[in-house]
This record gives C-alpha cells, structure tokens and sequence, in this order.
C-alpha cells in the first residue's frame, strides 16, 4: 500500500528505463505535487523545489536561497545547514538557484540520516527565521566599523555575485541570456547583479518568500529504497499546516522576434599586445519549448552531432578557422523553459565578430544541405544510448539526475514522468535518423528561426577601475547623506551583526538539530574484491562487481620514466592521443570509430604522495568501457592510439593547445582557490610540484609558451611528444586494471593477454624529478573584484606527526571557525582548510573574498580556536561527517579504480582500517595536537594570493613585502 489520505494518486507508472516504480501524487489540501520513485537504490534522495520568477536582478531568490538554512522555526540555531554539513551522513547537501526555480536536495544511504535531512529541509523552506540581520549577512548591508571609517558594502552574496561577474564566461553568458529574453523573467539576473543587489529591500525579501515559498508552489521529488508510505506522512505533516494559496509563478513566454539582433559588451580584463584574442563571440537563438520526449531527447542528439566531439562538424569547423582558441556553446540548453541553442568561439579579435557569426550560419547551411555522414549518426547515436542505459551519474546521486531531469518540462504543466522514458523516443530517432530528420531540424530551429541573437564580449583593461570608482562614489554619496545619528545608526548596526554573528547558539536549541550517533556507524573499512596476476608481464588487477555487462579497463603507465622537462606536455599529449588521428585514419574518423564501438575512452592522470613515503605514485591512464561484444574491438583502438597516433598532426595539435589555454585562462578566476592551492604545494613536496606543472598557474605559462613554438619550432615539439609515447608506454611499467562481472572474466583476460604482449617491453629506469621550487609568498594579480586567499605549509617538514583524527578537527574548524570568521563575518563566499595526511601538506583558503589581510589573520587564529572547549555533540557530529565523506557511495567503475589507486599508493586496507579507528576515537588531544600544528603554520606558513591588483597592492603597503607580485595571466 503506497497511498495516505492527504495525498490523491494521479499515475502509478513503472518506469524500466530507471528500474522505479513512479507514482505521481497531489496533496489533497495545498495542491502540492509530489514525484515518489520507489527502487533499490541505496542512496536515497529528496528535493523540493518552488518556481521563483525573479522580477528584478538584485538577486532576491538566491539571497532567499542562502537566508532560508539559516535557522528556522523548529531548529532555531544560527546555521541549521552548518550542521548538517558536520556531522551528517550525506552524500549530497546543498541549495542551487536557476532562472525560473530553487531547489533544495539533500541525499544520504543512511535511512536515519536522510529522514533527519528531510526534516530539517522541509522546516527550513517553509518555516526560516530569515530574520534582518540574516537578509544583511547573507545578502547585502553597510558596514561602517568607525563614524570616521569608510562606508563598505558586506553580504555573501553579494560577494559571490562578484566572483561571478568577474569571469568572462559567466559575463558572456549572463549578457547573453538577459538579451535573448528581454520581456521575461529570463532577462533578469537571478543570480544577482552587484550593481543592483544594494537595491533589494528586507519588505521585498520577505514578501518573496511568502508569495513562492508555499506547498501549492511546490514539486517534490523522493527516490530511493526507503519506505514510500513514510515519505507521504513526512510531507502531510508539514503541508497540512497551510491552506491553498493561488500562487502566480508561471514564466511568461518571450515574444518571438520578427529579425535576428546583435548585442556587444565588455568585462574587466586585460588586452593582449601582441594580437588582439580578448574577444568572444556567439551566434544564439530562442527555441519552442519541446512538446514530447522526443523532441527533448532530439535536441540533445543534435547538439551531440553538431559540437559533441572535437569531430562533430560544427566544432571542428570553427577550431579550425584560426578565428579563436576554443569553441563556447556546445548546442541546446534545455533548462529552461523555452530552450536556448548556442555556438561561437572565445579568444577572438573582437573586430572578427562577423566573420565567427558567418562561420556558424555558413556551416549549419553546410550541415543542412549535404548532411550527416553515416558513420557520425552511428557513433552519435551508440554513444548517446549508451550513456542513456549506463545512467552513470558519477559522484551525483542517481535521484538526483531523475530529479532535475523531470522538473524540466513538470515546472510548466508536463507529465514529470515522461520525461524519464526514453526507449520509444529513441528508437524512433533511430528510424528518423537516417532520413534527414536532424537536417530538417537544423533549418527549423537554426537556420529558419528569426529569433537569433549574436553576442559579442571584449576586454576593457579600465573597466575593473571603472566599477571600483564607481561603487566607491555611490558608497561616498550614501554616506555624505548620513548625519552623525545615521552614521552613528549604522556603525551600531554593524556592530550588532558582528556581536550576533559571534555568539554561540544556545545548548538545548543546538540539541535540537538531528544527529546520529556513533553507534550508528559501521567500525569497519568497506573493502572492492580485488585479484592480482600477472598478464604478459603487466601487473593485473581484476574487480568482480555487477556493472549491468559493460566491461571497465583502465590502463596505468608509471610517469617516472619520463624526464621532468617532459611532464608539462602531458595534459596535451594524452587529448593528442584521441583527438590527432592515426597512420590509418584521420581524427574524424578515429572519433567516429570509437563513438560506434565503445562507450567512451579517455585519458587522465593520477597523482598522489605515496602512503609509505617513498616518493610519489604519479600515473597516465587510458580509461575505457564497452559491451563484450565489443571489448576486443575497444582494445585494438586503445592499441592504435598508443602505438600509431599520428602526434605530426601539427594543426590539430595547435587547436587543442590554443582551447586549453583558452580553457585555464577561464578558470582562473571562477576556481581561484583551486589554482591558489596547487601553487602553495607546489613547494612542499614532488606531488604538489608535478601538479603545479600540469594543471597551475606554471602549466598556463608553459601553454603561453607552447603555443608561440608550435610555429617557430614545430620539430622539438613533436619530438617531446615522440619521446613521452616511446618512453613511457611499455608493458613492464604498466598495470592493467579490469571491473566486470565474473561472467566476461575468462574471455576478457584472454584477450588482455593478448593485447599487454602486443606492447614494447623496456627496462627504463626512473627518471631524476629533482627541483628547486622552493616556497614563497606570491601575489598573483587576476582581473577579478575579489580575491582567493591561500596560506599553508607541510606539517611533516615543521616536525609534526599527526593520525587520521585530525579530519575531524579540521571539520570542526571548517564549519565553526573558518565558517564564521571567513564567511559570515568577513563576507567571503567560502573558507576552508586542507591536509593531506600521507603528504603533511596544509593549506587554508577563501574563495570569492573582499578581504585579504582579514582573512590572513583569521587564518593565524584557528590554532586558538581549536584549544577552546570542544563539546560532546560538536565532536561526535563531526566524527559522523567525516565517516560519512569516507563512505560515500561509488558506481561499479569507481570502485574498481578506487581499489586500483589504493594499491598503486601504497594505501593497505590495514592502513584504512587503522584511519578509520582513529577517526572514530578521536579526543580533545587531537585537536590540540593539530592547533599546536597550525601554531607553525601562523607562524612559517607561506602565502600565495590570486586577487586584484588593488587589494594585493594594498596589503603590500599595509605589510611591505608580504607578497612577491607577479601577473598571474
């Protein structure tokens, strides 16, 4: 029985495609519609998700967003959210805000923890505090520390929102969006726009949540192996207490235009002297929304054809024009409500606009008029359906993917479940396929559609100075408004907040937040089968676990016999693998032929110092996954691509190594953090060293570099990239790793054997990765309003020796301290802690900060932090957190490559048992064994910032020669 008497039952599907039984239910009181997946999936999942139509861009819904897990009726502590995020089972927590809706998902395998999560959530949405004070710490307010001090804005979001503007991506794509739907609410930033932000209102806020936040408003998504009945009581007890409210949240459609439009705009950075690559350019245009299954999945082919691959026409035609560095637009977005379809490039001179809209329009006509070939439809479409069965979401909860993929079309009146079949639709695709239905579709929804916009960003290196003067004259002109009483208001407002932002949460409200206890866990490591052999000299792992008959391999070749100069090239060198062709086919080709035979084949590194300390596990890997029919024809290819790609491809070579430069120039400013962290390691051990030269600020150097001598010096490229292939691929320095199902063991061995024998056997020695990198304090000047602000040092190096407990006195410092101090005090979207117990490598770092010298000194605080008493449930919530980020659920595949990297560094299921008990007996003594850590660190510790460069000037005069200033980009 899966019926309540709150509920009415509208459909009871079973749905084969997602093995779930779904049934579509309407609360009979508020009319709130729920989606219950009923399945064997352990991990289970729960979202609710309102419309929140923005009218504005001062970014209401996604201050609401945060504002709402910041205490609510039933748990009345400052950060309800915080708590869960410490000491929960979870295995995804978090709140997002879209154009048209916020949603709140929580999931957990543990059935105590995730009713706990729901609980929480549900009180939250529906019964926040969101209190003033909490709409001015999370989305915008005055601070005045003095009467004589300088006005400042402080929020969250509003710093968030910095970050986010300060990205030309994201500026690119906000312009965008706000231009091809000027009518609707998808013109308005909800995300929120800085200059607008200061705008928005407590009346305004609050009104906002009352209008949308209601049951009536509401569509919940439950899947999962937990009980389906409970799952309707949990929600009747919550939406019985509301009456049906009409709430207005439809999104009006954009009127269509009659001509195609052009919009030009400009963000903060720099222009290069040499040529003119600044710019972006895209051709976009507005769709019908989708009537049938059919037409969603349709949409998602097409895009798959055009730009799916480095071989799909579309793409390769603009890569290879010389017009950018790497293509922007991939196809068809389809979350929102009337679809929007996009193609251009990025890294352009800005005077080429034209020539890029030319290209795109000239090529769709191309595509439209002589077709797809027969062998890009069948790789598209294998690889299409196979990642359609496979339903691999990797580290995302399955339900969760169920989840947005039936709010789609559900938010606007459709049927949630058809969004989830797709064996119909498909196959009649297939039939459609080869009768020109995706060139019809190209006219249709490209080439005959008048609603087309081209949009264009350059560089304006002012533009930064610009904004700053100008939120400095508007804050100048506030102020001059101010008497002395106003003034004197506002520095007591300030001060207010600070006081509430540092007090404790009363005991007995703090008890109230739900938690497990340490009986809840499991004492014991969770093991992968795993059988080690030998295969034609290879070492070989095999893991016997069901993976629905796909067969995973991942083949490891041990980077120390390549020389350290060679290490920068690697990143390259394994897309020239897949993406160069071969002696026997081109590119095109190769790609169509792995498209049809497999389910994807890709290359990746693994870097890690090793458990016994004896140097690093550094690692190439090509990865791939096939049917057993198709296993043997996968392994030639992977045999192909090793032995025979063709790396004289020098054309095809400088258009992927000008999309990667293109591609870490973007992520400098949105993962700041990220790019702070590699460079603070880079001088601590040979790992961070090595990661630093592949994926950091060097590595963006070296692309720079590379690129100017892919023309002046092809031959001593090509032959770094010879020397890395006949160096490093050998069969006495591989391991051959295998995830199947005991079933296809026999047959695939076999054929393992055989291929592992077909590869050079050399005895090469390791190569000398000695280097001289030494620590230091760096100022990395990026074009951002915000800043990402890293300090850290080995701990082993300082003298140090601490266990495995001591995660759990860094969560505590993440979600208590570095939350308070680096968040919600000093207006930063994020502050943390990292340590890596086999390296000893820590490091703090603030993500999207408005501080630097701030959050310098939070940092050289949390020693004392951790000497302050530590409660029982703080301890025990935190001990659960982390067991809980030990135990997060892996797919098949992941758990096979998990238990191969354990063994490749050095991580025995002793020493994980051993972690694991020193985790779950954790005391006061490791907290103080880590503050005495962190003493050092205040103390030797090195700093390196990526952040403007007014703020890192400023700290240098405020602290001279605290930072060696160089640009990073």
């Amino acid at each position: 029985m899966m019926s309540h008497p709150a509920f009415e039952l509208v459909r009871d599907e079973t749905i084969a495609e997602i093995n779930s039984q779904a049934l579509l239910y309407r609360h009979r009181k508020t009319g709130a519609e729920v989606l219950s997946l009923v399945n064997q999936d352990e991990n289970k999942v729960f979202g609710i998700t309102f419309k929140t139509p923005p009218e504005d861009s001062t970014g209401i819904a996604h201050i609401l967003e945060h504002s709402v897990l910041c205490g609510s009726r039933k748990y009345p502590v400052k950060k309800p959210f915080v708590e869960l995020l410490k000491g929960s089972m979870h295995t995804f927590l978090n709140a997002m805000t879209y154009p048209d809706k916020t949603a709140y998902p929580v999931a957990s395998q543990n059935l105590k923890d995730f009713y706990n999560l729901v609980d929480v959530y549900l009180d939250a949405v529906l019964f926040p505090l969101i209190t003033e004070d909490t709409f001015s710490q999370e989305g915008w307010h005055y601070e005045l520390e003095s009467a004589e001090a300088p006005l400042v804005y402080k929020g969250v979001v509003f710093n968030e929102m910095k970050g986010v503007y300060s990205s030309p991506d994201s500026v690119m794509h906000t312009q965008t969006q706000t231009a091809l739907y000027p009518d609707t609410t998808y013109g308005k930033s909800s995300g929120g726009d800085p200059k607008v932000i200061p705008e928005l209102t407590y009346e305004q806020f609050k009104r906002f949540h009352q209008t949308y936040y209601h049951p009536s408003n509401a569509r919940v998504v439950f899947s999962g192996d937990d009980a389906p009945e409970k799952r309707l009581a949990i929600l009747d007890d919550f939406f019985s207490q509301f009456e049906r409210l009409d709430v207005d949240a439809e999104v009006k459609l954009q009127p269509r235009w009659n001509a195609p439009r052009k919009v030009r705009g400009t963000y903060a950075g720099t222009i290069d002297a040499e040529k003119r690559r600044d710019g972006m350019a895209s051709v976009n245009w507005m769709l019908d929304p989708p009537e049938s299954r059919e037409e969603t999945l349709s949409h998602g082919l097409l895009s798959y054809l055009l730009a799916g691959n480095s071989a799909a026409p579309l793409r390769k035609k603009l890569n290879e024009s010389g017009l950018g560095e790497g293509v922007i637009g991939g196809g068809i977005s389809s979350y929102l409500r009337q679809p929007m379809g996009g193609f251009g490039l990025k890294g352009i001179d800005p005077a080429d606009a034209d020539k890029v809209e030319k290209l795109v329009l000239d090529t769709l006509a191309e595509i439209a008029e002589t077709g797809f070939s027969q062998e890009h439809l069948e790789a598209a479409l294998n690889t299409f359906e196979f990642n359609l069965r496979e339903q691999n979401t990797g580290s995302y909860p399955r339900g969760m993917s169920y989840m947005f993929t039936a709010l789609g079309g559900w938010l606007h009146g459709d049927d949630p479940m058809n969004a989830l079949v797709f064996e119909e639709a498909l196959a009649t695709l297939k039939d459609k396929a080869a009768s020109g239905h995706f060139e019809t579709e190209i006219r249709r929804l490209f080439l005959d559609n008048p609603h087309r916009l081209t949009s264009v960003i350059e560089a304006d290196p002012e533009q930064g100075a610009r904004e700053a003067r100008a939120e400095a004259d508007k804050l100048a002109e506030v102020r001059a408004g101010l008497d002395e009483d106003a003034l004197a208001q506002v520095v007591e407002r300030s001060e207010r907040l600070k006081a509430l932002q540092e007090a404790v949460d009363r005991p007995e409200d703090l008890a109230k937040i739900p938690t497990l206890t340490l009986k809840d866990l499991d004492r014991d490591i969770r093991t992968v089968p795993t059988e080690e052999s030998v295969v034609a000299g290879a070492r070989m792992l095999y893991h016997d676990l069901p993976t629905l008959g796909i067969l995973y391999l991942d083949l490891g070749f041990d980077l120390h016999v390549l020389d350290k100069s060679l290490l920068p090239y690697l990143p390259l060198f394994g897309r020239a693998l897949l993406q160069t062709g071969t002696s026997r086919e081109d590119f095109v080709s190769l790609t169509q032929r792995i498209g049809r035979t497999t389910g994807g084949i890709a290359q990746h590194r693994g870097l890690a110092t090793r458990q016994d300390g004896a140097g690093t596990a550094a690692w190439f890997f090509l990865s791939g996954k096939a049917v057993p029919d198709k296993f043997e024809a996968m392994l030639e290819i992977m045999g192909d691509v090793l032995g025979d790609a063709r790396l004289s491809n020098r054309e095809r070579f400088r258009q992927m190594a000008l999309e990667e430069k293109a591609g870490m120039e973007a992520r400098l400013v949105p993962a700041g953090n990220g790019f702070a962290d590699m460079r603070i390691k880079a001088g601590l051990t040979e790992a961070g060293w090595i990661s630093e030269q592949m994926s950091g600020v060097s590595y963006l150097a070296f692309l720079k570099e590379l690129v100017k001598r892919v023309d002046s010096d092809w031959p001593s490229v090509e032959a770094a990239l010879v020397r890395i292939r006949d160096t490093l691929f050998n069969r006495g320095r591989m391991v051959v790793n295998l995830t199947a199902e005991g079933s296809l063991w026999g047959a695939a061995r076999s054929a393992l054997e055989t291929f592992a024998g077909s590869l050079p056997d050399r005895q090469m020695p390791d190569a000398d990765w000695r280097h001289d990198f030494a620590p230091r304090n760096e100022g990395l000047i990026i074009p951002a309003q915000v800043n990402y602000v890293g300090k850290g040092a080995n701990l082993k190096a300082l003298g140090f020796s601490l266990t495995a407990a001591s995660a759990v006195a860094l969560r505590l410092l993440n979600t208590t301290y570095l939350w308070d101090k680096v968040r919600v005090q000093g207006g930063a979207y994020g502050g943390s802690s990292r340590f890596d117990l086999s390296s000893g490598n820590f490091a703090f770092l603030s993500y999207r900060d408005p501080n630097l010298l701030k959050t310098l000194d939070a940092y050289d605080g949390a020693a004392k932090a951790l000497r302050a008493d530590i409660g029982e449930t703080d301890l025990v919530r935190s001990v659960i957190g982390v067991v809980g980020d030990l135990d997060r659920p892996e797919f098949p595949d992941a758990k096979g490559y998990s238990a191969m990297w354990r063994l490749l560094n050095g991580t025995t299921d002793a020493l994980r048992q051993q972690r694991r008990d020193e985790i779950l007996n954790t005391s006061r003594a490791d907290f103080l064994a880590l503050a005495e850590a962190l003493d050092a660190v205040a103390e030797s510790g090195h700093v390196v910032v990526l952040g403007g460069e007014a703020a890192i000037n400023a700290a240098n005069e405020k602290r001279p020669g605290l930072l060696e200033v160089s640009k990073a980009v």
